[in-house]
């Protein structure tokens, strides 16, 4: 596309070269006196001299020429044009693409899969520069989508038509310490604002998996962390101050407009352009984080013994002969038992827990963060392994897959090949799936050296909550999670395990390549009207559970077959899971179909869920000219008449 737009930006300039106007200054041509005679097409000629009779030496080089313009045509179509997707050789790559026009801009999201260019692309380093940019472009009628750090799987920031982005507003405002509340510019990331406030002893009550959102994107797209009694990231929000295209600046609180409020706190830039925000923060203190691993289903004794001292005592029965029959002879069963009641205890007793559950095994890790009692010292606690030895065995299936795929030696010799020895475990693992992303048999070698790695890597370490209640997403990914409910604390409908328990049989029964891990967190109800946890019932906890597909290569074919791959697992997901458990998916990871009736089903699935006229009219009071919209915001919520 880049080039056809240089190539039609050079005609234009050459056309309009030659057929510029003399200056008045410049003396006209003179005017030739035609022959009345001539013929009204003349022949011309090439010379004034009679005919030559052609010599062999002019006819050899005319046929040169011939044969020379005919093989650089040929060339030229060979590295111009791409061959088909099933063409058996590579295409060689001259050159790929011809220098973007200077006023272009190219932006993409984190994970490459979603990219637009704009020539109009604005960052406003104040409030009133952005409300006189959204006004005169509400004149104009000329789009200026929203868009944050660009960290959304699906680009939902993302228009050709325009965009504004608040990086350069990210000032703190206002703290006040004593009702814990801060003020912020929207465009302020996660981090610069803990980092920001650490001096007045306060930090947010949750946080993703990164810290590099700004807080406008990471609050309209509903993203949240972990935790049973603690809801999603907007329910933090106190008041927002909007820009908006028809009504300016307003200010809206549970006090002011609470109607407005509610669903504009995760509007999906869609209302307004957030401009600033005032949070509800807590008091800041260390945390613990604890990594555990536990194999979900093993008929092993000493697990049986396990078991049944563990829920002998929790249900008040003596460990007699009796009751050992039949721990042993319905084992599987208290397995899912006590799962079922680890898991329960699990989501009460900690602060923040999530699991990490591994694909064709039966392993998963639960991670727990806590804050530090004050009573109480670290546990004395040794791990059994160092870094080194927990990863050993992820560095030699790698170099036997090297080995497998043949391509040692061409590892070796590459000066820019990284030493195995320094890359963490989502590095490897990002290298091992390079070697052969799709296929199965390849995909659960890696998820067994996964599961083995953190067997290995049991533990904890100290710290502050932003600093360890991050996670390490790995590389360049596609994601799909989905929020549902799973009951109350005091009455969990295990919706969540059974999800997992289908989600698990599903991949093996399709042989789908499907990674590690299947991420699965929990977060308590929010009030916002477009939030995917959204409830009126104040107990009511969510589960959000992702499934992912990693990009590990730039390999445009590759990349293009693990998508393709990657929604082949959606769509079955989509069909066995979806409307089971009232899933829906998060914002910014829901992906626009392409087929029209496929479209058609998405958007009254939507309006099932959300209060889809309600979000609609407020557009059209607040944005007429829909100018803060993009493609995925109009063919999610098409506007008509009626709403």
């Amino acid at each position: 596309m880049s080039r056809a737009l240089s190539l039609r930006r050079s005609l234009l300039h050459l056309h309009h070269h030659r057929t510029k106007p003399l200056s008045p200054t410049t003396p006209p041509p003179p005017k030739s006196i035609q022959n009345p005679f001539a013929p009204l097409y003349p022949t011309r000629k090439f010379c004034t001299s009679p005919t030559p009779i052609p010599s062999t030496n002019s006819e050899f080089r005319k046929y040169i020429g011939y044969t020379a313009l005919v093989i650089f045509c040929g060339a030229a179509t060979y590295y111009s044009f791409p061959f088909p997707g099933d063409a058996k050789h590579k295409k060689a790559q001259l050159f790929r693409y011809a220098p973007l026009p200077e006023d272009l801009h190219t932006v993409s999201n984190w994970s490459g899969t979603h990219e637009v260019q704009t020539r109009n692309f604005y960052q406003p380093e104040n409030i009133e520069q952005l409300e006189k940019l959204v006004k005169e472009n509400n004149e104009k009628k000329s789009r200026i989508r929203p868009v944050g750090s660009g960290l959304s799987p699906n680009g939902i920031g993302l228009a050709r038509s325009g965009m504004v982005n608040l990086a350069l507003m990210d000032k703190v405002l206002e703290v006040d310490k004593e009702k814990k509340r801060v003020r912020v510019e929207a465009g302020i990331r996660v981090q610069e604002l803990v980092d920001g406030i650490k001096e007045y002893g306060l930090t947010l009550q949750n946080f993703a998996s990164i810290r590099e959102q700004q807080i406008g994107g990471i609050v309209q797209v509903g993203a949240h962390g972990t935790g049973a009694r603690l809801p999603p990231i907007d329910e933090q929000v106190v008041s927002m101050k909007l820009v908006t295209p028809a009504k300016g600046t307003i200010e809206i609180s549970k006090e002011k407009d609470p109607e407005l409020f509610y669903l504009a706190r995760v509007g999906l830039g869609g209302l307004g352009v957030v401009a600033e925000v005032t949070l509800q923060f807590q008091i800041s203190t260390p945390f613990r984080k604890d990594h555990n691993w536990a194999a979900a289903f093993c008929n092993d004794f000493g697990l049986s013994a396990f078991i049944m001292t563990f829920v002998g005592k929790s249900l008040g029965v003596e460990n007699n002969g009796t009751f050992k029959s039949y721990i042993h002879s319905s084992i599987d069963h208290l397995l899912k038992v006590v799962s079922i009641f680890l898991s329960r205890k699990l989501l009460s007793e900690n602060k923040h827990v999530k699991y990490l559950h591994i694909p064709y095994t039966d392993a998963v890790v639960v991670v727990t963060c806590n804050p530090v009692s004050k009573w109480k010292g670290p546990p004395k606690y040794k791990p059994k392994y160092t870094t080194n030895e927990a990863l050993q065995h992820v560095r030699d299936l790698y170099k036997e897959s090297l080995e497998t795929y043949r391509i040692a030696a061409a590892k070796s010799s590459d000066d820019n090949e990284p030493d195995i020895n320094e890359l963490s475990f989502t590095e490897l693992r990002d290298k091992l799936l390079a070697l052969d992303p799709l296929s199965k048999d390849h995909v659960v070698k890696i998820n067994r050296a996964e599961a083995e790695f953190w067997a290995k890597s049991e533990g904890y370490r100290v710290g502050w909550s932003d600093e360890i209640l991050g996670f390490d997403c790995g590389g360049q990914q596609w994601v799909s999670e989905n929020c549902f409910p799973a009951g109350t604390l005091a009455k969990p409908s295990l919706k969540d395990l059974e999800f997992i328990e289908k989600l698990k049989q599903l991949i093996e029964k399709e042989e789908i390549p499907a990674p590690s891990p299947i991420e699965q967190r929990w977060t308590a109800r929010s009030q916002s009207s477009m939030s995917p946890a959204s409830s009126t019932a104040e107990d009511d906890i969510f589960s959000w559970v992702g499934i992912i597909m990693y990009l590990p290569t730039m390999d445009a074919r590759q990349r293009k077959e693990i998508t393709e791959e990657f929604f082949h697992y959606r769509r079955l997901t989509q069909a066995e899971l979806w409307d089971k458990y009232s899933a829906y998916e998060h914002w910014a990871k829901i992906e626009v179909p392409k087929d029209k009736d496929v479209l058609a089903a998405l958007q009254e699935r939507l309006r099932r869920r959300f209060p889809v006229d309600a979000y609609n009219k407020a557009r059209k009071e607040l944005d007429p000219n829909r100018i803060l919209s993009n493609n995925m915001l109009e063919k999610l919520f098409p506007l008509s008449e009626t709403n």
